[in-house]
């Protein structure tokens, strides 16, 4: 696969250096990949955005885009597009003249303009609204107008900066799903921002979680889901988090789907958990079980996310015997968070 977008030791500093934005970040995405940088805010993850788009300039480090070097080039010159969180239309335009505005500046008379914007609103299902204002569209219209008119650029990159963070969250996870269907049949390289971990699990191909400027781990969802590098990303992805107890200069982590009444965890490497139940909610079909953990470290308040398939009947005010699937469980130092190797576990 082709590299299309590459960062090497990327640093942006502010305040005379003593504030790292971005600090030492090293990322390549290949050639129509869904790259979705995930953090909490002021990780850096919009200031890597903008500096790949050319909007910030690096202090120190390089941005290749289709191999090569393109540290000081204005934002045009990078063949890349760009949609922000406000979308950026122009209120007193129709949708038409919004798509078509960029192409404008190529010079492209006024047929072809229009043929490509015509094109760029029928593929993404706004076409019956050309002749529309933006007041007059929805937020998840809006965001299209906002697509469509990134797309008319035939850009090399496009650099999606929460684009859905101004929806409710019954239209957001509709226009996911757009997203990530247009985005497979244009093929276009996406690098996409958001502190969202749902969004960032739904549309990535590979998710970077970012803290304090630098990438705490880069992988497919899967893999950082289940394989965290450390006690922030195994906390920072999950809802509910990942359970973490206190033992032995160490952490074990699990995730609270996986933390189940004992008698349904099968199997010889099971390891039991008496769980003092305190409270117990019902979301979405599930319970979730809230309580002390002991028996494999410290006593640990902890969450368990069952099921409505586990009929097991649950009590506040009980303990109950609960129990982990031995390969599930995860180790990390308790000192520096990093993972570690497995540690044996009794049964």
């Amino acid at each position: 696969m082709n590299v299309v977008v590459e960062v090497r030791d990327l640093v942006k500093q502010y305040d005379g250096g003593r504030v790292h934005a971005i600090d030492g970040v090293d990322l390549a995405t290949e050639e129509g990949e869904y790259l979705v940088l995930l953090g909490p805010s002021g990780c850096g993850k919009t200031t890597l955005l903008r500096t790949i788009a050319g909007l910030e300039q690096p202090t120190r480090g390089e941005v290749l885009i289709g191999g090569h070097v393109v540290n000081g080039l204005p934002p045009r010159a990078r063949k890349i597009a760009m949609v922000f969180q406000s979308y950026a239309l122009y209120p007193h335009k129709s949708v038409l003249a919004n798509i078509v505005f960029p192409l404008r500046a190529e010079r492209l008379d006024k047929p072809e303009r229009e043929r490509k914007a015509r094109w760029a609103a029928e593929l993404l299902g706004i076409d019956h609204l050309l002749d529309r204002r933006p007041r007059q569209l929805s937020g998840g219209e809006r965001q299209r107008v906002a697509l469509a008119r990134a797309m008319v650029r035939d850009p090399r990159v496009f650099l999606l900066d929460e684009p859905l963070s101004n929806l409710d969250a019954k239209l957001r996870a509709s226009a996911r799903d757009e997203l990530k269907r247009f985005q497979r049949r244009v093929g276009t390289t996406t690098i996409y921002v958001t502190h969202d971990q749902a969004e960032a699990m739904g549309l990535g191909d590979r998710i970077a979680v970012l803290r304090d400027g630098k990438v705490r781990q880069l992988g497919p969802p899967v893999e950082v889901y289940d394989h965290p590098a450390d006690t922030f990303v195994a906390t920072f992805i999950g809802s509910p988090p990942m359970n973490l107890v206190p033992r032995d200069g160490h952490l074990v982590g699990f995730r609270p789907e996986h933390l189940l009444p004992v008698e349904n965890v099968p199997g010889p490497d099971r390891v039991r958990m008496p769980l003092q139940v305190d409270r117990i909610e019902y979301l979405s079909g599930d319970r979730h079980v809230y309580g002390d953990v002991s028996g494999i470290g410290e006593t640990t308040r902890v969450i368990a996310r069952l099921p409505a398939t586990v009929t097991t009947p649950i009590a506040s005010g009980e303990t109950h015997q609960f129990a982990v699937q031995g390969s599930r469980l995860r180790f990390f130092d308790q000192a520096s968070g990093e993972r570690t190797e497995p540690v044996r576990m009794g049964g």
